[in-house]
């Protein structure tokens, strides 16, 4: 069967609705029922960032470039996952996915591995952070939410007490990367609203050429500053090492940021 221009090589149901698992032109890609894209993966290269608002989260690690505890909201086909497993030796994740039948297909027709460092749990990643806070602090250094439904992002990973939740869990001098739909400019602003007021406008957008994604960036509030050198330069040693657009990235948050951009860097 074809559908969204491809081959159709996976579908079933759950309480959430469909899942699709579609192959074109060499790439596979999640769908949820709709045109679009949840994951892709280049099936020649499957440890390789193929989704380019997937690439553009990873700019991220411009500012921090050695992820260790690793909180992910939302794992989708399990392509930032498998990326950070395999990148990064020492990286341990936790992964909080909502629905059991994504996982099944994460690791049945994208690869994820069974590995020692990478943790999942079934359930909603806005409960999982309000527990944990509850407990505990400064768990992770990296926070990666990318909750994404059919119908878009879900509503309960943007609420200003869910941000609150997810500062608590984060390390004085770590990051947290959301990955944002622009089109809906009303939940779009609310969600800038939310994260400013708890991460004290320490923040940077990234809007994805070609898409309507926008990456957000929220910092710690003990959170290094680099100089625009120290950041141009490193922007060059990461596109060699990782294959990823790192300088267009680096051009694109100075570009978009402008009235910002000295909260995050020396002047």
């Amino acid at each position: 069967m074809y559908k969204y221009e491809g081959l159709v090589v996976h579908q079933s149901h759950d309480d959430e609705g469909i899942i699709e698992i579609v192959d074109k032109e060499g790439v596979r890609a999640l769908h949820f029922g709709s045109h679009a894209r949840q994951s892709s993966m280049l099936l020649a290269e499957p440890d390789r960032l193929h989704s380019l608002y997937a690439r553009a989260m990873m700019a991220g690690l411009l500012f921090h470039d050695t992820p260790r505890e690793v909180l992910m909201i939302g794992l989708g086909g399990g392509t930032i996952a498998k990326f950070l497993l395999h990148q990064f030796a020492d990286c341990r994740l936790k992964v909080v996915e909502f629905r059991s039948s994504v996982l099944k297909v994460a690791r049945s027709h994208f690869g994820l591995p069974f590995d020692q460092r990478l943790k999942i749990k079934i359930g909603c990643g806005a409960q999982h952070v309000h527990q944990a806070s509850q407990t505990q602090s400064e768990q992770h250094d990296l926070i990666v939410i990318d909750a994404y439904d059919h119908a878009g992002m879900a509503p309960e990973v943007s609420s200003e007490i869910f941000f609150d939740n997810c500062r608590t869990l984060l390390t004085k001098d770590g990051l947290l990367v959301i990955n944002l739909w622009g089109t809906d400019k009303d939940l779009f602003q609310q969600v800038v609203w939310n994260m400013g007021r708890v991460f004290d406008r320490r923040m940077l957008f990234l809007p994805v050429r070609g898409r309507g994604n926008i990456i957000g960036f929220a910092f710690g509030e003990a959170r290094p500053k680099p100089t625009l050198k120290q950041l141009i330069d490193h922007a060059k040693r990461l596109e060699l090492q990782y294959q990823l657009e790192f300088p267009t990235y680096l051009l694109d948050l100075k570009r978009h940021n402008a009235n910002v951009f000295n909260r995050i860097i020396k002047s």
